[in-house]
């Protein structure tokens, strides 16, 4: 049941919206539009072993991991070695199989590109379960990751991070490479 309006009320009411007009149309517009939906990047295949000039073989792999693109200041490979850049984002590879360790590298970088992380850390472990304590999954990340080219550098990760069963990697800056895009 509806509570009646009290004449006081409605009159007010009246004089407050005396000189109001009528819209012209029906529907009403939207202050701004939306954004278009960033699109998730299609998931790349991992360039196939024969399709490089890089063979695998030629990787060597030691106990601590170390590796740069040409180019990369000595300050910004320093402060990744000490631990120094923020880690955006890890993955944890320990016992997967091979092929499955691949996927979700590959997946991985696809994630960070999307997030924008600029550093992130991949736990591959020690190999002190493999067969021969060989570490199996570093040798494979430490080839796999040469691959990418928005892979700028890797090392091995301080003690409080894993040490030489993690590694931190650094990937090309996002923004950079959108303007860099946009000139050439």
């Amino acid at each position: 049941m509806k509570k009646p309006v009290d004449p006081a009320d409605l009159d007010l009411f009246r004089a407050e919206v005396q000189d109001a007009r009528p819209l012209q149309h029906d529907y009403a517009e939207h202050p701004r539009k939306r954004p278009p939906p960033i699109p998730r990047p299609r998931t790349p295949e991992l360039p196939e072993d024969g399709g490089t000039t890089l063979s695998e073989a030629a990787v060597e792999t030691y106990e601590f991991l170390l590796y740069t693109r040409p180019g990369l200041q000595q300050r910004v490979l320093s402060d990744l070695q000490r631990g120094a850049i923020e880690v955006g984002l890890e993955v944890d590879l320990h016992g997967l199989t091979i092929t499955v360790a691949r996927r979700v590298l590959a997946d991985f970088l696809i994630e960070c590109a999307h997030r924008r992380v600029r550093c992130a850390r991949i736990i591959h472990g020690k190999g002190t379960r493999s067969p021969d304590q060989q570490p199996i999954l570093k040798q494979k990340v430490n080839y796999w990751l040469r691959l990418y080219p928005e892979v700028l550098a890797f090392c091995s990760a301080t003690r409080r991070d894993g040490g030489t069963g993690a590694a931190y990697v650094l990937l090309r800056n996002p923004n950079k490479a959108k303007r860099e895009g946009a000139k050439g």
